[in-house]
């Protein structure tokens, strides 16, 4: 089952740690965020193999917008 990741806030992709193919276990950052001056880390919610990586660094995300598709394991 594909687990969907999305930004919850408006915000510049700082860094993207991970691409796809990549193992990753719940907990662990797949982007930093950068909003009014602070990072935020997007933590992966499951343990799987990320599928795709929807955003590069450098995009503005809006809420709602898909950031990584997880496979679970």
């Amino acid at each position: 089952m594909a687990y969907e990741v999305h930004a919850e806030l408006v915000a510049n992709v700082l860094h993207v740690l991970v691409e796809a193919g990549d193992t990753v276990a719940e907990g662990d950052t797949l982007v930093l965020l950068e909003s009014m001056k602070m990072e935020i880390p997007v933590p992966a919610e499951v343990s799987g193999t990320v599928a795709e990586v929807a955003v590069n660094e450098g995009d503005v995300v809006t809420e709602g917008d898909l950031i990584a598709q997880i496979t679970e394991t």
